[in-house]
């Protein structure tokens, strides 16, 4: 009875991570179908799955080498290949193939992204993410896409212009080497659980205020956090910081 119920549990991380794969592969159909809002949606339903599913892999202690590599595949079609597509669709087609070329290399700078990701997660990506995260990049692009649409004439033309130079300024924030908070390791959230419960609640009700508002400004603002942290803190002591880290990965033998 007790090995049936640990593979239960077993599966309820590789349960979520299917269902993010569900719902980028939904925003892949919605796009083609012009359903640019359901698109949209589905890519921000696919970031909280993968939220989870971690979590849950580490709650239940049932991480394996398995799930961290169905996780990465399924992050490539849900947040990079779902996002390239919709953003070409919507605002991106018109270049030709100019346009999909810059949703290529956003999906090619995703996919590094996450392979460096998943061999310096241990050291080097615990307190700060090295590049913008997969998901908070494609979150990015569908924030952008549902706040123009919900702004409507007076930014509907604007899709043209702020579309490749988005692309571009994401694909190369991903594979940069600047960095991201990240909020896994927060001491608040640890030490403080009951206030954490209290700010996310008060945080959803802002969101479901209204949506695409609320959504767009803290995609940009987290996009913006990484290059702002870099200029304050400086491009030496970043990088310093960075080959500091690195040194400790090669030491451990884990590169």
């Amino acid at each position: 009875m007790k090995k049936r119920r640990r593979k239960g549990i077993f599966l309820l991380p590789n349960l979520l991570t299917s269902m993010s794969l569900f719902c980028g592969f939904y925003s892949i159909i919605a796009a083609i179908d012009k359903k640019f809002i359901y698109a949209s949606a589905a890519i921000f339903v696919a970031a909280i799955f993968d939220a989870m599913d971690g979590r849950v892999a580490r709650m239940t202690g049932t991480s394996s080498k398995f799930g961290v590599e169905y996780d990465s595949l399924a992050d490539v079609i849900a947040f990079g290949v779902a996002p390239g597509i919709l953003a070409y669709l919507w605002g991106l087609k018109g270049y030709g193939r100019f346009g999909w070329l810059a949703a290529f290399l956003y999906v090619a700078c995703g996919a590094l992204r996450l392979a460096r990701f998943n061999v310096q997660v241990d050291n080097v990506q615990k307190k700060h993410f090295l590049g913008l995260p997969i998901p908070a990049a494609a979150a990015t692009i569908a924030a952008t896409v549902l706040f123009i649409m919900e702004i409507g004439e007076p930014l509907t033309q604007m899709k043209r212009f702020v579309m490749p130079v988005l692309m571009y300024a994401l694909a190369f924030l991903m594979v940069s080497r600047v960095h991201y908070q990240s909020f896994k390791e927060m001491r608040f959230f640890r030490e403080k659980p009951f206030e954490a419960v209290v700010i996310a609640v008060i945080l959803l009700v802002i969101i479901l205020i209204e949506p695409s508002i609320v959504l767009f400004v803290m995609a940009m603002g987290y996009m913006l956090s990484g290059p702002v942290y870099y200029l304050i803190k400086g491009r030496k002591a970043v990088s310093e910081d960075y080959h500091s880290r690195e040194g400790l990965t090669r030491q451990d033998g884990r590169l």
